[in-house]
This record gives structure tokens, sequence and C-alpha cells, in this order.
């Protein structure tokens, strides 16, 4: 287990218990915000699973499902999904949509995050949605960058803060500043 100690006052300590970051970090990769409330913060869990959700769901709105998914063809290598990843479960129904693409199989759920069947069907995409595709990728994609900052967030936990130093650095209540 892992604790950081947080100084308020030379009188007063307060114990943050991380439980284990590893976990944290993998909850946090799987829905984001998820390793935070496993870590009992609440407010930044909640804080970031609204956030960063609503920002994937949307670029995945905005592009009618389109945005999201995994391409490794020659004439698609699709690497924003590495990026849209980084928001965890949201994302990995585009790995078994390609799955079923690329089987000859019907994608679930009415073709989303399923990749093209061809260049055709891609350049339809890009006709039918004009700037609408570009604008989902790029919302799902800072969804999953965001949501790596968050895992590490997770991992590493609060950065503790020393008061005293604090109130060194920057004099605060009115105090004119130190002489040195």
């Amino acid at each position: 287990m892992s604790k950081v100690v947080s100084v308020a006052s030379e009188a007063q300590q307060e114990v943050i218990d991380l439980k284990d970051p590893a976990i944290a970090a993998l909850l946090a990769w799987l829905v984001p915000g998820l390793g935070h409330l496993y870590q009992r913060r609440t407010a930044k869990g909640i804080l970031f699973m609204v956030c960063i959700l609503s920002t994937f769901f949307f670029g995945l709105f905005c592009s009618n499902g389109h945005a999201v998914y995994a391409s490794w063809q020659n004439w698609d290598k699709r690497l924003p999904y590495l990026c849209q990843v980084g928001v965890g479960l949201p994302a990995l129904p585009a790995l078994v949509q390609t799955y079923l693409v690329r089987s000859g199989k019907e994608p679930l759920f009415g073709g989303v995050m399923a990749p093209p069947v061809d260049a055709a069907q891609l350049n339809e995409w890009y006709r039918d949605l004009n700037k609408y595709f570009e604008l989902g990728t790029v919302y799902t994609m800072i969804a999953g960058l965001l949501n790596i900052l968050a895992i590490y967030d997770a991992w590493g936990g609060p950065v503790p803060i020393d008061e005293e130093e604090r109130k060194k650095k920057s004099p605060g209540d009115g105090e004119p500043p130190a002489d040195s």
C-alpha cells in the first residue's frame, strides 16, 4: 500500500491511503475515474469520469459512430485509434467490430465503431460527414489522451504540499514578502 502524507501545519498531518497504485491505474484505464473512486478520491473520480467520457461520446456522436475504429489495412492505417484506446473499455468494441468486418460477418450495433469495408466507404464517410468525421476523431483522441493523464494521477497520487515551503515561496494574507 502506498501512502501520501500531506503536511497541513507542523501540528497536523493528513494521511491519504492510496490503496494499490497498480490496481488504481488499471481501473482508471478501464473506465475513466474508476481508479480515483477506488482510492476514495470521489470528487476527482467523478470529475474525470464525466469530463472524459462526455468528450469521448460527444466525438463518437459527431461522427455518427465512425470516428473510432481500428484498422491496419494498407489503404487505411488508423493511427488515431492508438490515442482513442487510452479511454479504455469504451473504445474496445472497435476491436471486436474490426474482427467481425474482416471475417466477413455483420458488425454489431448498426456498425458503430466498425471499420470501413473498403476505400470507397471511407471516402463516403468523409463526403457525408464532412468536417464532423475529423471533429469526432479529434474529440475522441483528446479523451483518450486526457485519460492517460488521469491514469498517471491515479498511479502517482496527489502531490504532498508542505505548507511551510508554500508560505516561504508566496506570502499570503496581506503579509509583505520576507526580505532576503
